[in-house]
Order: C-alpha cells, then sequence, then structure tokens
C-alpha cells in the first residue's frame, strides 16, 4: 500500500535526470526553515522507559542462577541474576531479607518476585524483589543446612546447655494441636502408668502457614503458668513438608530461652528437626515422650522398693544370725519345734489371709465391674470434656476462619485485578492514549514527509535558477554585448530601421546604461548568394 508520503512532491519525469542531489542542492534565500526535531534529554528518555517498564512489569516470577551476592550493613541484599548470557541486577531490601528462611549467596538456583524498574542514575533495568525461596530439589534442605550451621555456631546445640528432666514432675505443660493424635497418646501413656501429674494444655497449629509462630506463642504462655515442671513439644508423623513449623528459627530460640526443660516430641523417627536439637531431650514419639516424663518416678519408687527389699532381708538375716548365736545346742531341738509350729501357723494364716485377699480382690472387681459405666457416663458429663470438646470445636472454627478468610481475600483481589483490567483496557484514558500514540506517528510521518519534499523543491529550485542564469541576458551583455533600447525605454531596437539620425536612445551594457544620440545610420552590407 502506498502511502501519501511516498509520493514525489511534484510528478515531472522530464526534470528527473536533471535534479540535483539533496545535499548539495543550495537553499532558496527567503525559504522557510526545516520544522525542529523532537529531542530528549537523558532524565526524560530514562524516566519515560522506566514508566513503560514499571507498567508493564507490576509483578513477575524469575528464575536463575546467583552470580553475584551481597548483604550490606543495611541489611539490604544486593545480588545478580543470571541464565545463559543474560543478567539481571537486583535488590531485596532489610524488610524483605529479614524473612527469608536461608541465606542467600553465589552459585544457588533461586526463584525472585519482585517488579521491573529502571535505575536512573545507572540507566539500566532491574528487578526490586520482595520474596525469593531456593529452586529445585533439595531446597528445603539447603535452608535446613544453613540455619542448623547458623544455630550450632552460636552454641545453641551445645551438650554443657542441655538441662536434666525433673525426677518427680507434678506438672507437665503439653504444646500440640488439641485435635491431633499426640495429645491423646501423651493422656493414654500417663493414665495407664498411674502418673500422679497435672497436665497444661496450651494448644497451637503444628502445620501450615503461621504454624511456628502458633507454637512460639503457645510455648511462652504454657511456662508462665506456675508449677510447671517440663514441657512437651511436638505432634503425630507426617511428611517433611509438614516439620516446616519445627525447623523455625523463632521457634528454636524460644525453646532455648525456655526457663525449664523442653522434650521435643516430633513423631518422625527418620527426618530430625531443629527443634530436635535445639530441646534438652528428643523423643522418637509423643508416647516416648511421656514415657520419659513419668520413668524417672518410676525408677525412683523401683530404687525405693529395691532397696526396702535389701534391707528387710539383711535385717532378717542378722537377726537369725544373733539368734543362732544366742541358743545353746541343748535347746536346738525345742527351738526346731517351736520354729516349725511358728511356721505352720504363719502358714495357716498365709493362706487364711491369701484366701481373703482373693476374696477382696473378686469384690473389688465386681465393684469395678459396675463402676466403670458410671465413670464413662461421668467423664462424658464432666465440665472439662465439654469445655475439651467446645475447644476442639472453637479451633476447629477458628482454623477455618483463618483459611477462609485468605482464601476470600484472595478470591475478591482476583477479580478486583480482572475488573481492573477490564476497566483499564475500556478506558477513555487507555483510548486516548493509543489515539494520541497514533497521532504522533502520523505527525511524525508528516513533518518527514514534508521536509522531503521541501528539500526536493529546493533542489529543483535550484536547478531551474542555473538553467534560468544560463539563458539570462544578463550573462549576454557580460561577454562583450548590448542591448539598445529607444528614448521611451519600451521598445528595443533591432535595427537601423527602427530610429532616425537625431534620436535619443540609451544602450544597455553589463555594469551599466549609455545615453547617446544617433548621428548618422549605416546599414550592414548583405552579400547576395
Amino acid at each position: 500500500m502506498t502511502s501519501l508520503f511516498d509520493l514525489p512532491f511534484e510528478d515531472d519525469p522530464d526534470e528527473g535526470a536533471e535534479r540535483a542531489p539533496v545535499p548539495s542542492a543550495r537553499p532558496v534565500p527567503g525559504a522557510p526553515p526545516a520544522r525542529a526535531r523532537r529531542i530528549y534529554t537523558v532524565q526524560e528518555l530514562t524516566a519515560a522507559l522506566r514508566g513503560r517498564i514499571e507498567e508493564a512489569f507490576p509483578r513477575v516470577w524469575i528464575e536463575g542462577e546467583l552470580a553475584e551476592c551481597r548483604r550490606w550493613q543495611s541489611g539490604h541484599v544486593f545480588f545478580t541474576l543470571k541464565d545463559g548470557d543474560a543478567q539481571l541486577p537486583g535488590v531485596l531490601f532489610r524488610s524483605d531479607a529479614a524473612r527469608l528462611r536461608f541465606v542467600p549467596s553465589a552459585g544457588l538456583h533461586v526463584l525472585v518476585r519482585g517488579r521491573l524498574t529502571v535505575y536512573q542514575q545507572k540507566g539500566q533495568y532491574q528487578v526490586i524483589a520482595d520474596a525469593m525461596e531456593p529452586r529445585g530439589a533439595g531446597a528445603l534442605q539447603v535452608a535446613f543446612e544453613q540455619l542448623k550451621r547458623r544455630l550450632h555456631a552460636e552454641g545453641l546445640f551445645d551438650a554443657s546447655r542441655k538441662r536434666p528432666l525433673p525426677m518427680l514432675p507434678r506438672r507437665v505443660g503439653v504444646v500440640t494441636s488439641p485435635d491431633g493424635a499426640a495429645l491423646r497418646d501423651i493422656v493414654r501413656v500417663l493414665r495407664t502408668r498411674h502418673a500422679p501429674v497435672d497436665l497444661v494444655i496450651s494448644p497451637a497449629r503444628v502445620q501450615g502457614d503461621g504454624a511456628a509462630a502458633e507454637l512460639s506463642r503457645a510455648l511462652r504462655r504454657v511456662v508462665m503458668v506456675e508449677g510447671v515442671d517440663v514441657v512437651i513439644v511436638g505432634r503425630g508423623g507426617g511428611a517433611a513438608e509438614d516439620l516446616r513449623a519445627f525447623n523455625d528459627e523463632g521457634l528454636a530460640r524460644v525453646i532455648a530461652a525456655c526457663p525449664v526443660p523442653v522434650i521435643s516430641a516430633v513423631g518422625h523417627e527418620i527426618d530430625v528437626t531443629i527443634a530436635d536439637f535445639v530441646a534438652d531431650v528428643r523423643a522418637a514419639t509423643p508416647s516416648q515422650a511421656a514415657e520419659l516424663v513419668v520413668r524417672q518416678a518410676r525408677e525412683l519408687r523401683e530404687h525405693v522398693r529395691t532397696a526396702s527389699r535389701h534391707l528387710l532381708l539383711a535385717a532378717r538375716a542378722a537377726l537369725e544370725r544373733r539368734r543362732v548365736a544366742l541358743l545353746a545346742p541343748r535347746r536346738e531341738r525345742a527351738l526346731a519345734r517351736v520354729r516349725e509350729a511358728i511356721v505352720a501357723r504363719d502358714r495357716a494364716r498365709v493362706e487364711a489371709a491369701m484366701a481373703l485377699v482373693t476374696a477382696l480382690r473378686t469384690r473389688m472387681h465386681q465393684r469395678r465391674e459396675r463402676l466403670r459405666p458410671l465413670d464413662t457416663r461421668l467423664s462424658a458429663l464432666h465440665p472439662r470434656a465439654r469445655l475439651a470438646a467446645q475447644l476442639r470445636r472453637l479451633v476447629a472454627a477458628d482454623a477455618a476462619l483463618r483459611t477462609a478468610g485468605p482464601r476470600a481475600s484472595r478470591t475478591r483481589r482476583d477479580a478486583f485485578a480482572a475488573l481492573a483490567a477490564r476497566f483499564e483496557a475500556a478506558s477513555p484514558l487507555a483510548r486516548i492514549a493509543r489515539a494520541r500514540h497514533r497521532v504522533e506517528v502520523a505527525q511524525h510521518r508528516l513533518e518527514t514527509g514534508v521536509g522531503d519534499a521541501r528539500l526536493r523543491a529546493h533542489a529543483r529550485a535550484g536547478a531551474l535558477a542555473g538553467r534560468l542564469e544560463n539563458l539570462s541576458p544578463l550573462r549576454t551583455l557580460a561577454r562583450g554585448y548590448a542591448a539598445c533600447w529607444d528614448e521611451t525605454h519600451q521598445r528595443l531596437i533591432r535595427s537601423v530601421a527602427d530610429t532616425t539620425p537625431g534620436a535619443r536612445v540609451h544602450v544597455q551594457v553589463s555594469d551599466g546604461e549609455l545615453h547617446c544620440r544617433v548621428d548618422a545610420l549605416h546599414a550592414a552590407r548583405q552579400d547576395v548568394p
């Protein structure tokens, strides 16, 4: 398609070969100057590019390798992403860098979320990141190993700071989910062992976003209860991703600062969490944690029973030796008869006692069987059971509310973003901007076409001026010829017949004019062939 600006200024094919080129064309005096070009300053051009880039890329996800990474004293992290032969500088400000679960370093493959902009002082585009996470297999392991090395260097894993468990705990704190299997296992073990302890339960979520913060708050609450001797922090089994809350640095520091011994009871024997390293004692399961709590008291009781038994046997042996030493040989038979009588009497008494014990056990068993349904009903109707059920429903409702709130917020935010995009696409300002852009393009093409046509006209006028100058009579007069006019200066005298002797004439030469009088006429001779 041929545009108006592609056509020549005039269609004159005969003079096209004689038209002088544009650079050598001389400007015609009095012609208007060409229109000035649009000139940007560096700041204006950089600001315009920055606005276009920030509008086109408000938020992007970028994947690449950290070629350079440096954390300044201010807390900001400056890095460079590379991928193949391309590089992209970026910055992660202090508030966002503080939320990282790992330490970024050169060579790591990461995923960065942020917005693109232009750094005007250097005239280069960069990404301002607000989140960064390791990419690929082993990303969580990288963060885990970095945190493990840092806490180990601070001395939080040292055996010297581990505290022994109390011998006879009276009150045990439990930090876990009230609906999980961990709490039921702990209660079952303590009830089976008939442990005389009180449980103080501080509920918290054990997985998902925000679980680590809830566990930290629950641990701080439970140690504020008076008389708590030891605290169990844990959950049941789960995948490695479900144990992320127990690998949190904040929870590890709260466990290290706890004033009473802490047992870490994460029910996963294969994977070891940061909480296991920081805690005073690690248990493979919540049931084992409960066993560790009551084992000290059970071992003490067994030790007391064993010592009493040995002491009684030693006393009996000493008494027997003294009795034998005091008795004379003459009374041995009498003593033997008495001993036999005493043994027979004791045997009869023991048999009677055993029968009585058997009868008492039978009656106790019968009464226990009668009381068991009543105990079950009483446990179900106990206010503590009702409070526990209401607490479970409250925690479930709170979890559902916490989950539904962000989901509804994200749904509304996505709907608002879609409406905003549709509104922006249909906005008169966008249409005006596009129309203004088309007008600017057309105006630029018009200015370019008019300038080119003007230059071609100037070239053609210069060529015509040269031809006109070559055909001008003044150039003929400059070669020595003259033009003769009559006295009125209105008629050119071309022959001697056009004037008479005595007439006044005007003779024009190259540099002026002569006023003359005709004295005589001489006609030129014409040779007849």
